[in-house]
């Protein structure tokens, strides 16, 4: 979710503060893990591909070349957003809606640091894959999540997270669309997260909506990732409100990864959010002017809540890990040519499938996931008010047995 494409048309990444970096624009420090470099093969593939493509172009029906993947699938790139609980938990239990809000954003927040090494793109999901898992936290407590792929075209993810014992259950889809715009790519990230506590169901879903990817410079100069534009998020019921911008950096001025933003509450600003998504990120209240430490990448980046997921010879054949093993496994080989091989082995497979449903006249019904009234992709689950029965009620519907195949 993080990028498209990795470093395509330069041989050899001069070393930050080099002489022949003095002076440019592009001497702003990146993190090195935020820049790849592709031997002359690579870049090749790379130029030829963009040759064919025009301006303004969805990429959606574009197949990129494996060496630009991360090896994992987007569905399982979603979970990057539940790694840091903690900073959720709990949020229930204060007083003030101002605070219940930051608490909220600050999870969110949090989640941007995580990526690949390099510009990488995962995998996309093919209709009807999913991916689940079970996180188990240091109390005994703990959470469960599931994602399916629920259309194709346009490509539409869906995602449940839940955590009875710890009163949070996350809600969302994710529908991403990429353009070529010349020397970059931007992928729009359209969609939101709903975010509940579930101890204070008067306070209804915090929405909280994705800013925009681009990976700069495919053509020329420094090839490296940026998120931009504005995310929002808003609790209506409490009368919150946020817009964080994810500013980009300039050619001549600015920074990498640094963000600004403002909370409002009936029209009246409450606090600034400032700082960078891969370092450190603050708050600051207007009416006390203190300052709070909302996240610190380096303090506290290393502390994932760890995800159990199932040996892929128990998974299902459509189940994320097991359905890209061959591709994943080529890839972390630096098997290139098994690696495409692989890939086009799924491809195919999803082709032949989507002609039987045609022929059949059968439509795709989603698994775990159905649309409510207003469009939304929601799970297929009530959840029981005890949260013990709750828990006993998700581990029975995300590991139900398949159902059968007409």
């Amino acid at each position: 979710m993080m990028g498209l494409f990795n470093q395509a048309t330069q041989k050899v990444q001069r070393p930050r503060g080099s002489s022949d970096d003095k002076g440019s624009p592009e001497a702003d420090a990146t993190d090195s893990d935020d820049v790849s470099i592709l031997d002359e093969e690579e870049g090749s593939i790379i130029k030829s591909m963009i040759s064919q493509l025009r301006v303004g172009m969805d990429l959606s029906k574009v197949t990129f070349p494996t060496f630009v993947l991360e090896p994992r699938s987007m569905l399982e790139r979603i979970t990057d957003f539940m790694s840091h609980p903690d900073l959720v938990f709990g949020a229930e239990q204060e007083e003030d809606p101002e605070e219940r809000f930051i608490r909220v954003l600050q999870y969110y927040l949090a989640g941007w640091h995580i990526k690949p090494k390099g510009v990488k793109k995962p995998y996309n999901p093919v209709l009807g894959e999913f991916f689940r898992c079970r996180y188990d936290y240091p109390d005994g407590s703990q959470g469960f999540y599931i994602a399916e792929q629920v259309s194709h075209h346009p490509p539409v993810s869906a995602f449940y997270y839940v955590t009875p014992a710890n009163k949070v259950a996350i809600v969302g889809e994710l529908r991403p669309k990429s353009k070529f715009l010349g020397n970059s790519v931007s992928t729009q990230m359209d969609g939101e997260n709903r975010v509940y506590l579930m101890g204070r169901q008067d306070d209804g879903p915090y929405v909280i909506s994705m800013p925009n990817m681009y990976a700069r410079g495919i053509l020329w100069g420094k090839m490296v990732l940026e998120l931009g534009d504005t995310c929002t998020a808003r609790n209506d019921r409490n009368g919150y409100t946020a817009e964080i911008q994810f500013k980009t950096k300039g050619y001549f001025s600015g920074t990498y990864n640094a963000i600004q933003g403002r909370i409002r509450a009936g029209g009246q600003d409450t606090g600034e959010v400032t700082g960078k998504w891969s370092e450190v990120m603050e708050y600051q209240s207007k009416k006390t002017a203190q300052k709070r430490v909302l996240f610190d990448v380096q303090k506290d980046g290393n502390k994932v809540a760890p995800k159990w997921v199932a040996p892929e010879e128990e998974q299902e054949p459509n189940e994320s890990r097991r359905l890209w093993q061959n591709l994943t496994e080529a890839i972390l080989a630096k098997d290139m040519n098994a690696a495409t091989e692989s890939k086009t082995a799924v491809e195919e497979s999803q082709r032949e499938l989507r002609r039987r449903r045609e022929e059949s006249g059968q439509q795709f019904v989603p698994r775990f996931f159905q649309q409510d009234r207003d469009g939304r992709w929601v799970p297929k689950i009530n959840l029981p008010d005890d949260s013990q029965e709750a828990v006993e009620a998700v581990k029975a519907w995300i590991w139900a047995a398949p159902p059968r195949q007409r």
